[in-house]
């Protein structure tokens, strides 16, 4: 086994894709991981590494941020580097452009000589190079165990001759050897079927990527945990024919910046009002920073806030072209100035979730987002838009701990539907059971010990493939 000791826990190499949904739980992990004592290479384009969060000071010297310079492609923006800079039609030239750091990518391996690479779904690349310079490699997944179970196993992942067309995708699949409400929405269906099986401008499916990342790989790292969807990891195992190794699903440490968020000027009003609301009282409201939502859809959703009655806060990312929020929502802010607040652009979220007042969520089933609320016991109303999201909103479905909102044949909601399922979850009686089961889950979603012990097997883990030195 090839690799530079760069301290007696080792020395692993992260890359991850051009995503924040990617970027994000990568680093998460080596601060996890280098709280530990293992050295960790972050590599990524210099416009991501200046966007991350900073490292802690602590960690600062275990983690090493490494550029690789994005490769100008016809079809992608200049200066975009993430999915966040582009369109979701732009994705294909960012893969494109991903595609491209193979060669950066090798002589970095060569100089840096890490004891295990840890990779993203996209970079079906890096085995091949990483088998040139002698440094294993392993596959890092930022999704559920459901959510990659239903995609499929390697051969169908390539082939794809099991569901041959989109409908196919709107049921569990047939491997799956329980039952399970787990498959997309039948209007997001042909978009993730056409995701996975058709080749886009990079060459290349999804579904031919992943295939090739695992089978390239030697175990997969999962970010979950057994205590809840212990049944899809070991259908994963089954499928994949390697290890899936879980690590917790990295949940972040409360800051402790209560009070000096609270002392931030643009925010002490918002908490203000927080602290004028009853226990369990407030709809939080958010769809990340990643989706772009829709004017249309945005006023919709504003009409349902309304017409639920429930006190919110809605943290809105205003659409490019509506800079003005009062132009985009007409006079909704005013009239609804007693019920809640609007807070445009980014906004000190974990502080506001763990807010006492703060008794649900309303978001797009983001797996992130997912563990964060979960962490705090909060019920969940779901409204997934892309990607992934449809499958955990089933998932959360299917553990009882969210509803999801019904939506019209195109995919299109309306608002009463909305604002019957913001109550549902919230106050009705018929959600009782969902609120009593979301809060049983903080016992898994925010227990810092049990997602710890879970570093600690990893890490144990890599020690008995020699991956590591043991101490």
């Amino acid at each position: 086994m090839k690799g530079s000791m760069a301290s007696e826990k080792g020395h692993l190499l992260m890359f991850p894709w051009l995503a924040f949904g990617h970027l994000l739980p990568f680093l998460e992990f080596s601060k996890k991981l280098a709280a530990k004592g293992v050295k960790v290479s972050f590599v990524s384009t210099p416009k991501n590494l200046r966007r991350l969060p900073s490292i802690p000071s602590d960690l600062s010297e275990k983690i090493k941020l490494l550029e690789v310079p994005l490769p100008s492609v016809d079809g992608l923006p200049e200066n975009s580097e993430s999915t966040i800079d582009i369109q979701p039609e732009q994705t294909q030239y960012l893969k494109k452009a991903y595609d491209g750091l193979a060669g950066p990518m090798e002589k970095l391996l060569q100089n840096e000589m890490p004891d295990l690479i840890l990779v993203d779904f996209l970079a079906h690349w890096v085995p091949e190079i990483a088998t040139k310079v002698g440094v294993p490699v392993a596959f890092f997944s930022a999704y559920t165990a459901a959510t990659l179970a239903f995609l499929g196993p390697p051969g169908e992942l390539i082939s794809g001759t099991q569901r041959k067309g989109p409908e196919q995708f709107t049921r569990p699949p047939d491997w799956f050897t329980f039952p399970s409400l787990v498959a997309h929405s039948p209007h997001y269906a042909p978009t993730a079927f056409q995701n996975l099986h058709i080749p886009d401008k990079s060459g290349l499916s999804s579904g031919q990527r992943i295939a090739k990342v695992v089978q390239g790989c030697s175990f997969i790292a999962l970010k979950s945990c057994k205590e809840f969807e212990a049944e899809y990891i070991h259908l994963l195992e089954e499928l994949y024919q390697r290890p899936v190794i879980p690590v917790g699903v990295l949940p972040p440490v409360p800051t402790g910046n209560k009070d000096h968020t609270k002392s931030n000027t643009r925010w002490s009003k918002t908490f203000e009002w927080l602290d004028r609301q009853k226990p369990k009282s407030v709809l939080f409201v958010g769809f990340g920073s990643e989706y772009k939502m829709p004017t249309a859809q945005i006023q919709e959703l504003a009409h349902a806030i309304e017409l639920s009655g429930l006190p919110f806060i809605w943290i809105l990312r205003t659409p490019e072209g509506a800079e003005n929020l009062n132009l985009l929502l007409s006079d909704f802010p005013a009239r609804t100035s007693k019920q809640g607040m609007v807070c445009p652009g980014w906004a000190p979220q974990m502080e506001i979730l763990a807010h006492s007042a703060i008794g649900g969520c309303l978001f797009h089933s983001g797996w992130g987002s997912i563990i964060e609320c979960l962490g705090f016991g909060h019920p969940l109303v779901l409204m997934p838009m892309v990607y992934d999201q449809t499958l955990n909103a089933k998932l959360l479905t299917e553990k009882g701990v969210g509803y999801e909102v019904p939506r019209n044949l195109d995919g299109s909601f309306n608002r009463k539907h909305v604002a019957d399922a913001m109550r549902l979850v919230m106050v009705e009686p018929q959600g009782e059971e969902i609120r009593s089961k979301a809060t049983q889950m903080q016992t898994i979603f925010g227990n810092q010990d049990l997602h710890d012990s879970y570093i600690n097997e990893f890490i144990q883990h890599l020690r008995e493939l020699q991956v590591l030195k043991t101490t």
